[in-house]
């Protein structure tokens, strides 16, 4: 089975994030940049794929020079090879659907089974890449997988995927999109040794030029704000419990006015 995996460079989810001067993003500097952990989630089902019916796995990536960390990390998990997409300046600017274009170009370029992303990336939530790949590509799309069986043929797969209240089980024909969802896997940690053949993976470097990428964004962030500081818990005072109980029901009602 050939896969491809959309990749994403994201900031680490514990990185102190400030805004820029204008509030439209954020201070790069200092940054800690990590793959995208739902994509980690989507490496790992394509190598288990690999290695259970043979074929490859190429990763594909739109970023700057530094997304090539988020890349060999892929590749130390197991992946074969990989498509850049270095533009900086189209990277900055992106939206998703901007992004799905210049992937689906890059992947319109490769063969394969499957296309595996990640359900979102942690750092815009927006979860819509997918669904712009499968209209770019004329790809049926599977969401929030959380379990993925192909048939003896190779030919179909059967993926199950969350929904509201329970899970539903949908056969799909291969070529298909997914994307993975926490649960569908535990993602292997690279081994040393791993880490270095990962060096030495091949790694195809294009543009969106090169790709005849001409997109621009449809949406634009007008502005970014950090949420509130979190006020300071109280502490309900009381002889008994009935006395608490009183309190925090005046407190519910006449300061935080929910009840």
């Amino acid at each position: 089975m050939n896969s491809v995996v959309c990749v994403k460079q994201v900031p680490d989810t514990e990185t102190l994030i400030k805004l820029n001067a204008d509030g439209t993003g954020i201070v790069t500097d200092g940054v800690k940049w990590i793959m995208n952990p739902f994509d980690e989630y989507a490496v790992e089902e394509a190598v288990r794929k690999k290695e259970k019916t043979g074929g490859t796995v190429t990763l594909v990536s739109l970023g700057p020079d530094r997304a090539l960390d988020a890349i060999r990390s892929g590749l130390a998990m197991g992946a074969d090879t990989a498509v850049h997409i270095n533009d900086a300046d189209f990277a900055a600017k992106a939206d998703p659907y901007a992004t799905a274009q210049a992937l689906a170009a890059a992947i319109k370029e490769l063969e394969y089974d499957a296309i595996f992303c990640g359900k979102q990336a942690v750092d815009d939530d927006a979860g819509q890449v997918a669904a712009y790949l499968g209209e770019l590509l004329d790809l049926p799309v599977i969401t929030l997988v959380i379990k993925l069986e192909l048939s003896d043929d190779g030919k179909t797969a059967i993926a199950t995927r969350e929904i509201e209240g329970g899970h539903a089980v949908i056969e799909v024909p291969l070529p298909a999109i997914f994307t993975a969802q926490k649960g569908l896997n535990e993602p292997r940690y690279a081994s040393l040794p791993q880490i270095m053949k990962a060096k030495k993976k091949p790694v195809t470097v294009k543009t969106v030029a090169d790709l005849g990428v001409s997109a621009e964004p449809m949406t634009v962030i007008k502005g970014m704000s950090l949420p509130p500081e979190r006020q300071a818990g109280k502490m309900i005072e009381g002889a008994d419990a009935a006395a608490k109980a009183a309190a925090l029901a005046k407190a519910l009602r006449e300061e935080a006015e929910v009840i």
